[in-house]
């Protein structure tokens, strides 16, 4: 039942553009910012004026929902759930001649619905959907958001059509199909994929929820923010690395760590935030490394880590942004290396990372070689997904 999984009212005020300023009414639909020349992600807004006490959460299911005034879904009736969020820390254990001095903890998103991160954009973005009245939602996908749209949508009773790269791995297709979604096969990346939703959608009217093209995902993923903070007691750590695709959950963590100050939850500390990247996929590597504030189409080709075949961010000024102001940085990975730490992480500590998150165990070891990451910081590594949906991209 959503009453017990929920507790608490949204907040909710209305979206507002952080590039141009501009505010729109959340009560309607809503995609991006459409000033001329803008095109931003919108942000979701809250009233955070009023006081809130963190006792509020004890009780409260482990579950992202635990922190609803700070969600956009106004009405628990429209909450599509299937026990996603709260996540566990999970501190590295036996690599110890790679961690000593530092404090690594995996934030391992594999055991959440369909096997990823993804469950939380989506599953807040079709609940939103539900309560705005949306019957059909379309998406382009590398994999895990397409999965989790097909079984987010199968349970709100909505239509799905998933726009997903012939090169995708076999497992990502037959999930979709299993939840009952429209599959398309594109032979290119996931940016023709987007175009081919965006004229989809054109045509038949479809909602589109494409990466950071609609606000709610990314108050889904923001949520792994709430939860650090929590689970670090309130004290967050020094460094987070992201593997960054088109880096909604980036954003979100550092969205929540924002909300949370505002509430006085947490103090003005902030993690440097690290961007990983493949090298099939580096703009916003290149971006950074060159001082410049928006990247460049950049697209090499197949990666084993699909989700980071994103060749161009639509919100990759947003993540420039948030890599300076946090004095953080951003290191690019080969396939050799992700799928070197996915066997080592697997073969020593008994977790099968997806080779997104083994591309942040390999950022880890390098930026503690150049002492970027200090004696006695504390790292937190954002593993999003399982490894199990990429066995057929990994060589054993």
């Amino acid at each position: 039942m959503v009453n017990s999984t929920t507790t608490g009212q949204s907040r909710l005020i209305n979206l507002k553009c952080p590039a141009c300023g501009a505010e729109y009414d959340a009560a309607q639909p809503n995609t991006f910012c459409i000033v001329e020349g803008c095109n931003s992600t919108l942000f979701a807004q809250y009233d955070l004026s009023q006081p809130l006490s963190k006792e509020i959460l004890m009780g409260r299911p482990a579950n992202m929902w635990r922190y609803r005034e700070l969600l956009p879904v106004l009405d628990d009736e429209n909450i599509v759930t299937m026990g996603e969020g709260f996540t566990p820390i999970i501190p590295i254990k036996n690599l110890t001649h790679d961690t000593i001095g530092n404090q690594v903890f995996w934030k391992d998103e594999a055991g959440n619905p369909t096997g990823s991160f993804k469950a939380r954009g989506i599953g807040m973005a079709v609940s939103k959907a539900k309560e705005l009245g949306i019957k059909t939602i379309a998406t382009p996908t590398a994999g895990n958001a397409g999965g989790a749209l097909a079984a987010y949508a199968a349970r709100a009773g909505v239509k799905a059509i998933v726009y997903m790269p012939k090169l995708t791995p076999q497992v990502f297709k037959d999930e979709c199909r299993l939840y009952g979604a429209d599959l398309v096969e594109v032979d290119g990346n996931i940016a023709d994929c987007g175009k081919r939703v965006a004229e989809g959608s054109a045509e038949h009217g479809w909602f589109q929820i494409s990466t950071l093209k609609e606000p709610y995902r990314l108050e889904g993923k923001k949520t792994m923010g709430f939860e650090i903070a929590e689970q670090f007691n309130w004290e967050l750590p020094d460094v987070i690395l992201y593997p960054t695709g088109g880096g909604t959950g980036l954003i979100g963590i550092w969205k929540a760590f924002d909300e949370l100050e505002q509430l006085g939850w947490i103090g003005s500390k902030r993690p440097r935030m690290v961007t990983v990247q493949s090298e099939s996929c580096d703009g916003i590597v290149t971006a950074f490394k060159g001082g410049d504030y928006s990247a460049e189409f950049v697209d090499r080709g197949f990666t084993i880590a699909n989700g980071l075949r994103v060749p161009k961010s639509f919100a990759d000024k947003i993540i420039l942004k948030v890599l300076r102001d946090s004095n953080g940085t951003a290191l690019t990975i080969s396939d050799i290396e992700m799928n070197d730490g996915v066997k080592e992480i697997a073969r020593h500590e008994g977790m099968l990372i997806a080779p997104e998150g083994a591309a942040l165990w390999q950022a880890y070891k390098k930026l503690k070689a150049s002492n970027w990451i200090k004696p006695g910081e504390t790292i937190v590594l954002v593993n999003t997904g399982s490894g199990y949906k990429y066995l057929e991209n990994i060589t054993i």
